[in-house]
């Protein structure tokens, strides 16, 4: 009889139930991202972050465009456009053909706060990862892709 412990550094289980994992996976990726946001050190609340790296993806765009990809209101988008044009953080430019429609776009100093952001919290996901065994790592690698897998939208995929 086989009595060796288990390579993973974290103890096996039997498998959970759809829902178990979808209440583990939620609580999980919850604490991990409030994690990450601590690590930030931004100085941004969540949406304003959320929004300011949207407008840095996406390049110029109007507020009812960043308000379709946040999946927010306008007013709240008007609102976080506000803080973060009062930061330096973003600009407005009147669009070049309809001049009753703002453009906004990511300064350089919001892209400096973007980029130190981001190291922040690879630094701390990278020190975590770190700690672990290449097992685990495999498996987090293969996780990620998973995860990815399922933020993207499939045409049969009913809309929740």
């Amino acid at each position: 009889m086989d009595v060796s412990a288990p390579t993973s550094s974290t103890p096996r289980r039997s498998s959970p139930s759809v829902n178990q994992l979808a209440a583990e996976l939620r609580l999980a990726v919850t604490r991990l991202a409030r994690r990450l946001r601590q690590h930030a050190d931004a100085g941004l609340s969540p949406s304003q972050l959320a929004i300011l790296s949207t407008i840095e993806r996406r390049g110029p765009m109007t507020l009812g465009e960043v308000a379709s990809a946040e999946d927010v209101q306008p007013p709240t988008v008007t609102a976080a456009i506000a803080r973060l044009e009062e930061a330096g953080l973003v600009a407005r430019a009147t669009h070049e053909r309809d001049r009753r429609v703002s453009m906004v776009a990511v300064t350089s100093a919001g892209l400096e706060l973007l980029r130190r952001s981001r190291r922040a919290k690879e630094a701390f996901l990278a020190r975590g990862l770190a700690e672990l065994g290449d097992e685990d790592r495999e498996t987090l690698a293969r996780a990620a892709v998973l995860l990815e897998g399922m933020l993207t939208e499939r045409p049969n995929r009913a809309a929740s």
